[in-house]
């Protein structure tokens, strides 16, 4: 018999963060909760206590087991990608003080992991996450990447350095 995980998937924001919850027993993937938190304009201080708290407010909601977070890729404006890396670190704060294990994965990993695609678009990401969730609509973009994350996570990432075309992940990039 096995135990059932649950975890919580993290599509860190500034402005939006998603978050998805779902339960792995085996290879049963059953969804439990998906939303956003959204973090009210004003000083980054003020912005980045609110992303901690709303993070650990969904924690002690769902009780997750394990997180898994989308790592930050580094953007065309620099100053974007240290905001984003900033929301990214509230949210790991969030899970590592209630002692929870956190796991990260490249948007590139997550994309491939479900939709088998490394540079799927949104909408494929939203269709997948609706499919093997068995969803009765489709979620938020910022929910659907953190179930993603969550189910990439289930996989054990198993899925995110697979092979394909002769190409596989390694460091969040395709590589011969």
């Amino acid at each position: 018999m096995t135990a059932t995980i649950r975890i919580l998937g993290l599509d860190p924001g500034l402005r939006v963060t998603g978050y998805g919850v779902i339960e792995k027993n085996g290879s049963t993937l059953t969804y439990v909760s998906s939303g956003c938190v959204k973090s009210p304009d004003g000083e980054l201080p003020d912005r980045l206590k609110n992303i901690l708290n709303s993070v650990q407010e969904v924690i002690s909601r769902h009780t997750p087991q394990e997180v898994a977070v989308e790592k930050v890729f580094v953007n065309v404006n620099p100053q974007s990608t240290l905001l984003l890396g900033q929301a990214r670190g509230a949210a790991i704060c969030a899970a590592v003080s209630r002692d929870l294990p956190v796991a990260e994965y490249t948007a590139l990993q997550v994309k491939q992991a479900v939709v088998g695609n490394g540079h799927a678009k949104k909408e494929q990401v939203q269709e997948m996450v609706k499919r093997l969730l068995k969803l009765p609509g489709y979620p938020s973009p910022d929910a659907a990447d953190a179930l993603a994350c969550a189910i990439c996570h289930a996989h054990g990432g198993e899925l995110a350095g697979v092979t394909t075309r002769g190409y596989r992940v390694k460091g969040g990039r395709l590589v011969k």
